[in-house]
């Protein structure tokens, strides 16, 4: 038969169509296992190799590597639309950040764009690496996205641009290797993982979302916040509640009160697409609302984080695993309800029915997007605008406290008028027509000047630790905040700043994200019934960044402007610092600023000499007890002509030599606390470590049980949940995520060292041993509970007697205070609070407060160094029953012996977010040493 050149052209298309397509291999053909399948795990080598080979097969794939893993693995989007899209994706990026930006549009232009649009979806997997439906689902995902061709997929294909990506690489990588390395399947588990799965911090890698510190949180960070900005993102966790199969939205109160109502609506509109796919799949188990215990009141999780910008945030919590389980019998469960509607009956649950129920729902969402991109693209620009529209103009946000007030001045005023009620409708809410409070109430409140929200923030250059603000606004930058610089001195409202400065105004659409960042998150009181317990929040209820960092900045109510430039969406700072004066003699460096603590170990790692002088320097304020004196040297100069502009250090040099006592400094050899499986306050200690270029070694109970520990080292740092209470489990629970105890004979060699706990019979006498013979423990949170081992002369001050005369902890319906920011009063004359202002905010979570005991008094063997000096401290968050708190001391020194031990009750490094209170941990990780010199303490011609 012979054909015409156009047949033979059709055939040839058809051949290198069938041939590209066969390029496609799918899962099994890959990994060698249908994903799903019982007891098999792919690593992330697997994967990665896998991902590479359909973005090079596909025409329907675009690779993108966001940047490099904390092990130095790369970090993948796969980005899935139709071949027509991937050609345009530059055109469909920019719209989705004109439109989420919501800057100079009209609403007409601001249609066009979201009809000229696509849906821009994200949907993530694995940031838990324990939870491995996350990773495999995306493997899945992105397999059927490739591979079908049925309508609703192309449909997908056709209004939707996807994001796909790998949240925690390493710890796909860890997991896998620790599951599969049982050779007979049925033994597999993912019990005892021997380390944390993110290198340093493990679980709270979904903690980190609006400072931003991890490598990979900031590379995920990037493209939600600075390039794609999507409107919907998809973050996929375990385990669902006991008795259903999944958790998801929407989700239980409170949502946090700076939302747009668009964003509470638009979850609840993406939640009923989910379940009523999976009711109309014959899918049980979806459970939500108050059937879970997660809200949308944190920022800082992958999911949450994104609320607060107006992307409409999923997360779904799916049982299932590589190990076959049972969903038990739950039988409150089984009673169909609005949380849910489709109960799941008990029954054995495989690794595939997970996967099934997490392709179907990420469907779900794509059709969603496909079917309503248009109003998906336009609402984001709507919910920018009413930012913008906000920040412009005189506004006041409800709340709580707003509301309290409203019943406060009612009830406070002597010539009010009660209206009528109904006391069996009003227990549950209702009023009658013409019934409630007159407006004036409300008038008094909600139009009151000084209660308005700010119209926006400076940040100026002239304060103690400005390195730490420019961190603080590089976090504020990486989420997608617009930041605005003086390029000349200026005056607001009577004050004068120095040119340098920064603004950052609310008239933007992000606003949420950054009122959040610099004001009081305000929690409502949460009780399961009036006068029952509390109902603890999903995470944190307070965290304001901008008060834990101790940044200075002046919350502007009025609009105004300036020689302001706005700076490049994303651009970093790193302003540079100065070598101010004559330092023929020397340089002194501030303890108020944090980086001064990474010159010094600089400095000291190089074998400079460095002083502190423990009064400052008379006649010079600017010069506070705990500055750091380094005298002049060529080497000396060298290394902080550096630092001061690297670390943007403001370093003052001295014509002459101080004649204050000064007293030599020399870097301790210092031992931090860990555990088999890994604690996560110590992983970020231990970044904290390096980050500011202090030397130390991680040790384990076993090497603390081994004895001679002050041969080995000076200081040893207990982070919280290392140190059990009294009587209590010798134990920390909380050390991994994995079940189970490790045991010997089954744990890799490698491994081994980690192993045990401290305990009352065999750690904490050598500690005290330590201690005695001239060493320095630093505690922090419940291991502060080593002051009661040692038997020193303090207790809880946070109990109450019985009616039978025993004492007993406050019961929570007396005082409950979950994380939150309170304020506290300081001896910044100590050594251990040198650096440190009068007072500071501090995070607190249910943290151990002491009362000292009369005989610690009367002969001083206990040092106050922190209290709380007001009935109300709290400064952001839930605080009930604050009051007693008062008079109660929060941080404390003890001489041991020879030794010191140090208490510091709230987190004090937490979450590498309490900025301000680092140097309550650092003042203890030099050794100090006996007087130089002595003197007035006078410098000249500085």
């Amino acid at each position: 038969m012979r054909y015409s050149p156009y047949s033979l052209l059709i055939l040839l298309a058809v051949s290198l169509s069938t041939a590209f397509a066969q390029t496609l291999p799918s899962p099994k053909e890959h990994f060698g296992f249908t994903i799903g399948d019982d007891y098999q795990l792919a690593t992330y080598t697997q994967t990665e190799a896998y991902f590479r080979k359909l973005a090079a097969g596909s025409d329907r794939v675009k690779l993108v590597d966001i940047g490099m893993t904390e092990e130095g693995r790369h970090q993948l989007m796969l980005i899935v639309s139709s071949p027509e899209n991937l050609k345009k994706l530059d055109r469909y990026k920019e719209i989705s950040q004109k439109l989420a930006r919501a800057e100079n549009l009209t609403d007409e232009q601001a249609r066009a764009l979201a009809n000229e649009g696509k849906a821009i979806v994200w949907i993530d997997g694995g940031i838990h690496a324990t939870e491995t439906v996350g990773t495999h689902q995306l493997i899945e995902t992105i397999w059927q996205l490739v591979s079908r061709k049925d309508p609703e997929t192309m449909r997908i294909l056709d209004k939707d641009v996807i994001l796909l990506t790998h949240a925690n690489p390493d710890g796909q990588e860890l997991v896998t290797n620790w599951y599969m390395r049982e050779p007979k399947a049925e033994k597999r588990s993912l019990d005892n993982l021997p380390r944390l799965y993110q290198k340093y911090i493990g679980h709270d890698n979904n903690r980190d979302f609006f400072m931003l510190n991890m490598k990979e949180t900031q590379n995920i960070g990037r493209q939600l916040f600075v390039e794609w900005i999507p409107q919907i993102m998809y973050n996929h966790h375990q385990s669902g509640p006991a008795g259903s199969v999944l958790a998801g939205p929407p989700y239980r109160d409170p949502f946090n009160y700076v939302f747009d109502p668009l964003m509470v609506t638009g979850i609840d509109a993406l939640g009923a697409a989910m379940i009523n796919r999976m009711n109309a799949e014959n899918k049980p188990g979806f459970t939500r609302l108050g059937g879970s215990v997660f809200s949308t009141w944190y920022n800082g999780g992958l999911r949450t984080t994104t609320h607060f910008h107006n992307i409409i945030g999923l997360l779904t919590e799916i049982i299932g695993g590589p190990t076959p389980e049972d969903i038990p019998l739950v039988p409150k469960r089984l009673i169909p309800n609005g949380n849910t509607p489709f109960p799941v009956t008990p029954q054995k649950w495989h690794f595939k029915q997970s996967i099934d129920y997490s392709v179907s729902l990420n469907y779900a969402v794509l059709n969603y997007g496909a079917r309503y991109s248009d109003d998906l693209l336009f609402n984001i620009y709507r919910m920018g605008k009413n930012s913008i529209e906000r920040g412009s103009k005189d506004y006041w946000a409800l709340s709580p406290k707003r509301i309290d007030a409203i019943e406060d001045a009612f009830k406070n005023d002597p010539k009010k008028v009660v209206p009528p009620t109904n006391a069996a409708l009003a227990q549950y809410g209702f009023v009658p027509r013409g019934g409630g409070m007159p407006l004036k109430y409300y008038d008094t409140i909600m139009k009151a000047p000084v209660l308005r929200d700010p119209r926006g923030f400076i940040i100026p250059t002239n304060q103690p630790d400005f390195a730490t603000a420019v961190k603080f606004l590089n976090a504020l930058i990486r989420t997608g905040i617009q930041v605005q610089q003086a390029t000349a001195d200026f005056t607001v409202a009577g004050k004068k700043y120095p040119a340098g400065s920064y603004v950052v105004k609310t008239d933007q659409a992000f606003r949420p994200h950054l009122l959040d960042m610099f004001e009081p998150q305000d929690h409502p009181n949460d009780f399961q019934y009036p006068g029952g317990p509390p109902v603890r929040p999903y995470d944190a209820a307070g965290w304001t960044p901008a008060f834990l960092m101790n940044v200075k900045f002046d919350r502007i109510l009025d609009g105004f402007d300036g020689p302001f430039k706005k700076l490049p969406i994303g651009e970093l700072q790193s302003p540079e610092g100065h070598i101010n004066g004559a330092p023929s003699a020397g340089y002194v460096l501030s303890a108020k600023a944090n980086n001064s603590f990474i010159a010094v170990n600089d400095l000291l790692a190089s074998g400079v000499e460095v002083y502190r002088l423990p009064n400052g320097v008379g006649g010079k304020s600017t010069v506070e007890s705990g500055a750091f004196f380094v005298p002049a040297s060529a080497k000396a100069k060298s290394l902080l002509d550096k630092s001061a502009k690297d670390l943007d250090l403001e370093i003052t040099g001295v014509s002459k030599k101080p004649t204050a006592s000064m007293t030599k400094v020399s870097p301790m050899r210092i031992a931090l606390w860990d555990t088999y499986g890994g604690s996560m306050p110590s992983g970020w200690v231990r970044w904290l470590m390096e980050q500011y270029h202090f030397p130390m070694k991680v040790i384990y109970p076993k090497d603390i049980d081994a004895g001679d520990l002050r041969k080995k080292f000076d200081v040893i740092v207990f982070v919280t949940r290392a140190i059990p209470a009294v009587g209590g489990r010798e134990e920390d629970i909380f050390a991994a995520l994995s079940r189970g105890e490790a045991k010997e004979e089954t744990t890799p060699e490698e491994y081994r060292p980690r192993l045990g706990k401290i305990t009352a019979t065999k750690s904490i006498p050598e500690l005290k041993s330590f201690m005695e013979a001239g060493g320095t423990v630093v505690t922090i949170g419940s291991s502060t509970n080593l002051a009661y081992h040692l038997k020193l002369p303090v207790k809880n001050a946070l109990t109450e007697m019985t009616a039978s005369g025993q004492e007993r902890p406050l019961p929570g319906e007396k005082y409950y205070i979950p994380g939150s920011v309170l304020r506290v009063a300081l001896d910044s004359t100590q050594h251990a609070t040198w650096g440190m202002p009068n007072q500071t905010d501090v995070y607190f979570d249910a943290s151990p407060v002491f009362k000292l005991a009369p005989e610690a008094i009367a002969k001083g063997t206990v040092v106050p160094l922190a209290w709380f000096d007001s009935s109300k401290p709290l400064r952001s968050g839930w605080a009930w029953g604050q009051s007693y708190l008062q008079d109660g001391v929060a941080a404390f020194m003890a001489p041991v012996g020879s030794g010191k031990f140090y208490a510091f009750g709230p987190e004090i490094t937490f979450r590498a977010q309490a900025q301000g209170t680092f140097k309550l941990l650092f003042n203890q990780l030099y050794t100090v040493g006996s007087a130089a010199s002595s003197g007035n303490g006078h410098v000249a011609d500085e």
